[in-house]
């Protein structure tokens, strides 16, 4: 899931930001209401299909395989939920009241493992932990034992897949934990120091219980990402419900059943959603707005040491280690790979990447600016339902694009050799075209989100005088605000264009024949055991996503000087 600019969608303006006639106004927002119903329909579809005819496969899996997809997913779900708050909570404070050597890099540093796709990192621990892998070889070698003489933890294990889900999204944690404990109230962890709390004392009585809400918030990001996930747990071999709708689909053919499932798998997310949402409406904390010096505790020797191990494993667990390992197959390989086909993967994964991203930018701006040019509650609940496609699992939303999609085909098709004898065989269906319309659903969040953010930051007096020298919403758009918001645009662009060159199961569903990606090429090699083939398409995956995780950076360099100064540095040397 990228992380984006936060959205400002709930100021509204008394009247329309520049008059224009009221049939502009109109076709805007009827253009407004088709596109969301456009992208509401693969969740329309998942809903519906709760209420079609029941088929013997949903009897069959209910009777045999459907309680382990519902266990296993659940316990995946609260496994990395707890790995997460561990290591964001726990690396967020430190990083937060504690001068250590190393904090400022740290500070961004720990961000990385964004980058790191959880099918990617398990490729790479599958080869460095396995039998024939670096590290077991040479155990065996050190010691002289034998295959079986030694206990060794299992990585295809549904352990292995929390720790590698853990080790990547940790960041959704700690990044806005993070903010929670710099704007929270000086006062109050004065106080407590005032009462002689340390570090961790003050942690765990003042400033958890006043981050709840900003955890509950980076805890429900990593989990739905965790229910999402397919490329690790099917390469892991641990049957949840996203492996589950392919094995309906492809194994069983039934695309009923196979949609079910995914309705069963919203429950999930959405009872996700809700939590978040009311853990948000129910703590309702408020901090004055006088600056303080914020209190900071200066460790030294061991627990200064701790602490930069504290930060430094899941930094080198969950980006160092595999890029490291990755680069070295890559460079192992390269000499040998046939770099046209590479090629031609890249010219791809860019071509959809940067198409998504630019018709996602243009469906934004058109969004968000009627928005502006029309506040009120039907434009915001427009905009929130056009966005509903982030919080849907790839899975999920390829069989709501495919079902609507086929029957559109066949349908077509037959009326065509009814009325003229021809065939018109898949004009949606397998299509670039159906590919790209399920990114535009599940990506277009990522770019609302940002462009309505930057149309926020802009005055209504901005528009004010642009009314006043008579320029219309059009003019006004081209030559006001898009040029005052190039930044959040090209932004939001690369957010999406990111995102889609990591998308991995939406991709694998509705691609045409023999048509592959970075993430689908890795995939293919991966799974057949191929992990030093996999490691170039899967770096340069790693490597576009860096690109949001250093945008995130420079906002993380830029907000250093409004954290808060130092009150007094008490230090701690055991």
């Amino acid at each position: 899931m990228a992380v984006s600019q936060d959205p400002q969608p709930h100021v509204l303006i008394d009247k329309p930001a520049v008059p224009t006639g009221a049939g502009g106004l109109s076709a805007w927002k009827g253009g407004m209401i088709l596109i969301t119903a456009l992208l509401a329909l693969p969740l329309a579809v998942i809903v519906a299909s709760v209420f079609w005819p029941d088929k013997a496969t949903w009897s069959h899996l209910a009777d045999t395989v459907l309680a382990d997809y519902v266990i296993n997913s659940a316990l995946l779900a609260i496994g990395v939920g707890f790995g997460t708050f561990i290591l964001g909570t726990g690396t967020a404070w430190l990083l937060s009241v504690c001068e250590f050597p190393g904090r400022r890099l740290f500070e961004w540093a720990l961000l990385l493992p964004l980058a790191m796709p959880a099918y990617i990192i398990a490729y790479t621990y599958t080869g460095l932990l396995d039998v024939a892998g670096p590290v077991q070889s040479g155990l065996r070698a050190l010691t002289g034992w034998s295959v079986g003489d030694y206990p060794f933890p299992e990585i295809r294990s549904l352990g292995g897949a929390i720790v590698m889900l853990t080790l990547v999204l940790y960041p959704y944690v700690y990044m806005l934990t993070r903010a929670a404990f710099l704007e929270q109230s000086s006062s109050a962890l004065n106080v407590a120091r005032s009462l002689g709390l340390g570090p961790w004392a003050m942690f765990r009585r003042v400033a958890l219980p006043l981050a709840r809400p900003s955890i509950v918030a980076g805890l429900s990001l990593a989990i739905m990402e965790t229910l999402a996930d397919y490329g690790t747990v099917q390469y892991f071999g641990i049957p949840t419900l996203t492996t589950g709708i392919f094995r309906t689909w492809f194994g069983l053919d039934d695309t009923i059943a196979a949609a079910q499932l995914s309705a069963l798998l919203l429950t999930f997310i959405f009872t996700v959603i809700i939590i978040e949402r009311l853990s948000r409406r129910q703590a309702r904390y408020h901090h004055h707005g006088h600056w303080q010096a914020r209190p900071s505790f200066q460790l030294r020797r061991g627990p200064a040491a701790l602490a930069v191990l504290a930060c430094a494993l899941p930094l080198a667990l969950g980006f160092l280690v595999p890029s490291a390992q990755l680069l070295a197959w890559s460079l192992e390989v390269a000499p040998t790979r046939d770099l046209g086909e590479f090629a031609v993967l890249v010219s791809r994964s860019v071509g959809l990447a940067g198409l998504t991203a630019i018709l996602a930018l243009l469906l934004a701006l058109f969004l968000a600016y009627g928005h502006r040019l029309m506040p009120g509650r039907l434009t915001f609940t427009i905009n929130r339902i056009a966005g509903m496609g982030y919080a849907l699992p790839g899975t999920v939303i390829a069989v709501g694009v495919i079902i609507p999609f086929a029957a559109f085909d066949n349908t077509l098709d037959a009326w065509m050799r009814d009325q003229f004898g021809i065939s018109t065989g898949l004009l949606l269906s397998g299509t670039v075209a159906a590919l790209v319309f399920a990114y535009l659903v599940r990506f277009l969040a990522v770019s609302l989100n940002t462009v309505e953010a930057g149309l926020g930051r802009i005055r209504p007096s901005m528009d004010d005088a642009a009314r006043s020298m008579g320029a219309n919403a059009g003019r006004t758009l081209w030559r006001v605000h898009i040029p005052l918001i190039r930044g959040s645009l090209l932004t939001a662009a690369l957010l999406v264009f990111v995102d889609v060159l990591k998308e991995l199961p939406a991709t694998l569903v509705l691609r045409p024949f023999d048509f592959n990606t970075l993430a689908v090429r890795a995939f293919e090699l991966a799974s057949d055991e191929r992990l030093r083939d996999a490691a170039l398409p899967a770096l340069a995956i790693v490597a576009a996503g860096l690109i949001p995780v250093i945008l995130v950076s420079r906002s993380i360099t830029r907000a250093r000087g409004h954290e808060g100064s130092i009150s007094s540095r008490d230090p701690i040397d055991e």
